[in-house]
């Protein structure tokens, strides 16, 4: 790519409760699937990169856990993976389920930016669910608040105002260097993104009642001379009760995960997959320092 004249590049942190849309939003402006999604809460675990080529410049946006009221050790960790993303960037997109309207837990993550001095842009999303009667009145009561240098109504799921946001950030960085090659949308190792699909295919799965409790190791992942890749994951749960709903009736339900990420690796990369799965329990993992740290969560490192 010949870079113009004036080149911006630099990073946006993807801010917000639980569940409003980050990691989707993330996935559309990459247009690249790179974070897992589902409709459980604190899908996004850790803060993943994702970068957005465009003409003008070059985007690098970080994905973060919601911020909510944490309790448990391992929801701290999460939490505070997000906080460690506010000084380290040149903008903060603050995305919002417009369904909802401005609400306590919203109010929470707003006071968390205080102290944050760099401009912050308000992504209003899931505009497709909303009457267009209710989303004005939104939009000026978040404008009265003064918090916000742009407010930008989305759809990151039907790809509406996308292109709106992609120039109220470009608008807001630095001119610079180009960061990342072309073709490159992630600095995740694949490992990590594997385990991420894996983590997805069983929170939608299993719904409800296993997500919270379950985690992902990938073992290996080797590339055969036939072009076949092999894959090894473990799936770990904190009870037995778990590890059979994980499994399901005669395998059937450990099956459908496998086979459901398997689909997904080999359009990925263009090759056979062979995906072993296996299910681990680890008593109440997610208060371990030791599991954490093993499971990849509680530090910088993926």
């Amino acid at each position: 790519m010949t870079q113009p004249k004036s080149y911006k590049s630099g990073y946006a942190a993807i801010i917000g409760k639980p569940n409003v849309g980050k990691s989707t939003l993330l996935n559309r402006l990459v247009s690249v699937k790179i974070a897992a999604t589902s409709k459980s809460p604190q899908t996004t675990r850790n803060k993943i990169t994702g970068v957005c080529h465009f003409d003008e410049g070059q985007v690098i946006l970080l994905d973060t856990p919601g911020v909510h009221k944490a309790t448990s050790k391992f929801n701290k960790i999460m939490v505070k993976a997000s906080f460690k993303t506010y000084d380290d960037v040149d903008v903060i997109v603050f995305v919002m389920d417009a369904r909802q309207k401005f609400c306590e837990e919203d109010q929470y993550v707003l006071e968390t930016l205080q102290k944050c001095k760099v401009e912050k842009i308000l992504a209003l999303n899931k505009i497709d669910l909303v009457p267009k009667a209710e989303l004005l009145p939104l939009i000026e009561e978040m404008s009265g608040l003064g918090e916000f240098t742009d407010i930008v109504p989305i759809s990151a799921l039907k790809d509406d105002g996308m292109d709106v946001l992609v120039k109220s950030l470009l608008k807001r960085m630095p001119e610079g260097p180009q960061y990342f090659p072309d073709g490159s949308y992630t600095d995740c190792p694949e490992s990590f993104l594997i385990g991420e699909i894996i983590r997805e295919k069983a929170f939608r799965l299993t719904r409800y009642e296993v997500p919270y409790s379950l985690a992902v190791m990938v073992e290996s992942l080797v590339e055969r001379e036939n072009g076949m890749t092999v894959i090894k994951a473990t799936i770990i749960v904190e009870k037995d009760s778990q590890k059979k709903i994980v499994i399901g009736k005669s395998g059937g339900m450990l099956k459908e995960i496998g086979s459901s990420a398997r689909r997904e690796f080999e359009r990925r990369l263009n090759c056979k997959v062979f995906l072993s799965l296996f299910v681990k329990v680890k008593a109440n993992w997610r208060e371990s320092d030791y599991c954490l740290k093993e499971f990849g969560y509680g530090h910088d490192s993926y």
